[in-house]
């Protein structure tokens, strides 16, 4: 966003001089000083002067002008009917949009129609479904001073509030729950938020104590109040909610009265996955290798019919237990509906016929959900009675499923309500009649039955009237602004009756009325008018009626969210073999443990054991590129995540500890526009995991010191095997190409070698996946390098360098570094030489700078 919002510079100041309804949306622009504020006029929403031109810019639609007694402005619109689409470009472009509706109508109004800001969009802060992702939450959350920090879902009521002891554990759970928004506080820091998140200062008194904990107690009473850094992002974040909601059709400012319920929770009751873990295990997205993409964890084990349940399976990826009971507890009820194909299947098509009832329900508590929303109610919890039937037999071996099972409401006085009042297939329109079903209302069946019977009589009118009149050509019609008529065509004028009142002299025709034509037509416009008003106040009647129930359907709507996702892992682990773990063991142990992802993919997958008791919880592993060492360690990761999430694992049989965090270092990867090297940023990861793994945690470490020298390298690996072995105690698998690092092992008790198996053959390297105790006898990267193409003649020098022992890199055949060293020759010289020549000190930061100079001195030496 490139321009300052507020009101129009050529408007400040001037109030006086426009006209009302300018001066109109001059007063709502100053209100909402950080919003571009779309303006109805009629069926469009309208912007004026420099607003204008920034809107027809960005939106790509006509600049007009609009010239009054005060002059002339530019003005740009867009249909109310289309808005979204416009909305969404407003908001990528990074502005926030007060949407200001005409609250009064027009045809009543006594001069100038009253208009409010009836909402704000933002990120954070939409509910529009169109712009929503159905399967993910859109968060906004809310940071004080003092570490309190919030999250809201606008759009479903979830939400989740926490106090922090450092700003470590803040960006921990940012990244956790990725927020589209982040509302702060007057001294909050700004540092933990990611360029994708709109950052967005809020006045200063809604973050105060008094006035916080006030807000807090309204919605979820005294009992939701903490700490006081706490309760100011609760109280914060529900003033600024209430603001993005804007005011009621009555003008009223509205409370959001379907959040029913505030979570306030402890990150530690949770498994951590940091940025770097999530993007190195691909938990929800993948990684993009030559431009070609993978598949996400989430890919792979969502098998949710519903949006309901799969949110609630992201939820549980983001947030994996450590309570081993609240663990086993899901998976008694995988393990049941797996059992039960049955019941699951039917179950399924259950769950594919169900509406999104959390965003149902926050429409229809907002006063925004129209007759088909409360349609798609009745639908969803019409399939309720079935979903039960299906869990009867379930339940039986799992407490989960039978505290489902009777969290199962259906609801019956909501579903009677909507299915005698409303329409089965209702219009779009709740304002265009259609919308209550006949026999709900006697009055509005009178109205209805009037202007029926009006209109069947006129209906028969041209029939009755050709045959008394004989005139053959005779017509029967309506307009909108003369009602209905009688049109005789000149030639027959001779023919019209005395009774016939002339309305309307056309071309070649004249049109007519009679007296009881008129009063036909005045009878059924009033019946309609009527009738359409009483039709849009019954269905208001009723929608607050339904909105009275918000927590039972709230309740029905987690009950279903939580069935359909343990529904989906129950499918996921039948239909690919994973077994259930034991959880809360004394360390890792795993035989065929595979891949979740890439065994999918690839056919051919090798299952591995894994290891790794209390006592004994380090492996180091070594073997050549493309060997499996990657792979291997992040499956090891995902069914540690896996079973903590409580689902089973694609393993033969899996016992594991409760994992408190997962710490990753993998690839490779640099941060130019901080000025840090691919070698910096791996320093960088190593640091976080040194200091903050413990006994419970797991650490997978995928190359350590390969961004330096060889020799700074493999002292860095080195030493930081050590630390984990002597200081840590974390579970840790190490992969690494510094095969001295094995000899290093062999003296450490609690730490233990393995490697992946390759054979050289007359068609090169084969690699057979296969992970074996001891270390690798041979790293085979000049076949790897034949096999990727690299031109005959490089490959052959470097098997000549490899014969004679003048390579400074450690043998393929493993063992200590060589005394001979390029850098101790003329020619090692002159190749040091050659490199520093090759620097472009105009693309270098002073930080890779100081790399590539340590690097060099490292050789010399």
């Amino acid at each position: 966003m490139d321009e300052a919002l507020g009101p129009p510079p050529e408007m400040a100041g001037k109030a006086e001089e426009l006209t009302p309804m300018l001066s109109q949306y001059l007063e709502l622009c100053e209100r909402y000083g950080d919003a571009l504020v779309l303006f109805q006029v009629g069926d469009f929403y309208e912007t004026f002067c420099s607003a204008a031109e920034t809107t027809a810019r960005l939106l790509e639609i006509t600049l007009t002008q609009r010239e009054d007694s005060t002059g002339t402005y530019p003005m740009a619109g867009i249909p109310i009917d289309n808005a979204e689409s416009y909305v969404e470009t407003l908001l990528d472009a990074g502005y926030r949009v007060a949407i200001a509706d005409q609250i009064e109508d027009a045809a009543e109004a006594s001069g100038l129609v009253e208009r409010a800001v009836t909402r704000v969009v933002t990120p954070g802060t939409l509910t529009e479904t169109e712009l929503l992702s159905a399967t993910d939450n859109n968060f906004v959350a809310c940071l004080t001073d003092g570490y309190g920090l919030a999250f809201l879902d606008v759009s479903t009521g979830d939400f989740y509030a926490t106090e922090l002891d450092r700003l470590g554990a803040v960006s921990d759970e940012l990244e956790r729950f990725d927020p589209a928004e982040a509302v702060v506080g007057p001294d909050a820091p700004r540092e933990p938020f990611g360029a994708d998140c709109m950052v967005t200062p809020y006045e200063r008194s809604a973050f105060e104590s008094e006035a916080a904990a006030a807000k807090a107690a309204s919605y979820f009473g005294e009992g939701s109040l903490a700490g006081e850094a706490e309760t100011r992002a609760i109280g914060a974040l529900l003033a600024y909610a209430e603001y993005a909601r804007g005011v009621r059709a009555d003008g009223e400012t509205g409370r959001l009265e379907y959040l029913t319920h505030l979570t306030r929770y402890d990150p530690r009751e949770y498994m951590l996955l940091d940025a770097v873990a999530l993007r190195s295990l691909e938990v929800f997205e993948p990684r993009h290798v030559h431009g070609l993409e993978g598949a996400a964890l989430i890919e792979t084990i969502d098998e949710t019919a519903s949006a309901l349940g799969g949110r609630t399976l992201r939820d549980w990826l983001r947030r994996p237990l450590l309570d081993p009971d609240r663990i086993r507890g899901r998976l008694d009820a995988v393990g049941a509906l797996r059992e039960r194909v049955g019941d699951r299947e039917r179950a399924g098509e259950c769950l594919a016929d169900v509406y999104d009832v959390e965003r149902l329900v926050s429409r229809i508590s907002r006063g925004r959900a129209d007759a088909r929303d409360l349609r798609a109610l009745e639908s969803t919890l019409s399939v309720v009675p079935d979903l039960r039937a299906c869990l009867s037999a379930a339940a039986a071996d799992s407490d989960l499923l039978a505290a489902l099972e009777s969290g199962l409401d259906d609801c019956p006085d909501v579903r009677e309500l909507i299915d005698s009042a409303i329409a089965e297939s209702p219009p779009v329109e709740i304002t265009d009649g259609g919308v209550i079903r006949e026999g709900y209302d006697e009055q509005l069946d009178d109205l209805r039955r009037t202007e029926r019977e009006g209109k069947a009589w006129i209906d028969a009118l041209e029939a009755d009237e050709r045959e008394r009149t004989g005139i053959d050509s005779l017509k029967v019609g309506h307009t909108a602004v003369h009602g209905y008529y009688i049109e005789v065509t000149d030639p027959n004028l001779d023919a019209v009756p005395d009774d016939y009142h002339r309305r309307q002299t056309l071309k070649n025709a004249e049109r007519f009325y009679t007296p009881e034509l008129k009063d036909r037509e005045e009878e059924i416009i009033t019946a309609g008018e009527r009738a359409d008003e009483l039709e849009y106040d019954l269905f208001r009647e009723v929608r607050s009626e339904v909105a009275e129930a918000t927590e039972r359907l709230q309740r029905t709507a987690d009950a279903i969210a939580r069935l359909d996702a343990l529904r989906s892992l129950s499918a996921v682990a039948a239909e690919h073999g994973y077994c259930r773990p034991e959880v809360g063991a004394d360390g890792i142990d795993i035989e065929g443990g595979r891949h979740p992802v890439v065994e999918r993919s690839e056919a051919s997958f090798v299952p591995n054991p894994t290891e790794l008791p209390r006592e004994r919880p380090i492996a180091v592993l070594t073997g050549p590129n493309m060997s499996g060492k990657s792979t291997y360690m992040r499956q090891v990761a995902l069914i540690s995540l896996l079973a903590q999430v409580g689902s089973f694992v694609p393993a033969d049989r899996a016992e594991v500890p409760i994992v408190e965090r997962v710490f990753t270092r993998v690839g490779a990867s640099d941060d130019i526009a901080g000025g840090r090297s691919t070698f910096m940023v791996e320093m960088t990861e190593l640091a976080a995991i040194l200091g903050a793994a413990d006994g419970d945690s797991l650490v997978v470490l995928d190359e350590v010191g390969r961004g330096t020298s060889t020799r700074d390298g493999y002292a860095i690996a080195q030493a930081a095997t050590e630390y984990l072995h002597d200081s840590v105690g974390a579970y840790t698998l190490f992969a690494t190409h510094h095969h001295e690092l094995t000899d290093v092992v062999e003296e450490l008790p609690r730490a233990r070698n393995y490697h992946f198996s390759a054979t050289r053959g007359d068609d090169g390297v084969a690699f057979e996946h296969d992970l074996r105790p001891g270390p690798a006898g041979a790293s085979y990267g000049v076949e790897v390098a034949e096999m990727a193409g690299v031109p005959a003649s490089v490959v052959d020098r470097a098997d000549a360098l490899l014969a004679g022992g003048t390579h400074s890199a450690t043998p393929s055949t493993g063992g200590a570094r060589p005394e001979s060293d390029p850098a101790s020759t003329d020619g090692g010289r002159e190749a040091l030489l050659a490199e520093l020549a090759a620097i472009d000190l105009a693309e270098t930061t002073p930080l890779e700078a100081l790399n590539l100079l340590s690097e060099l001195k490292s050789e010399l030496e």
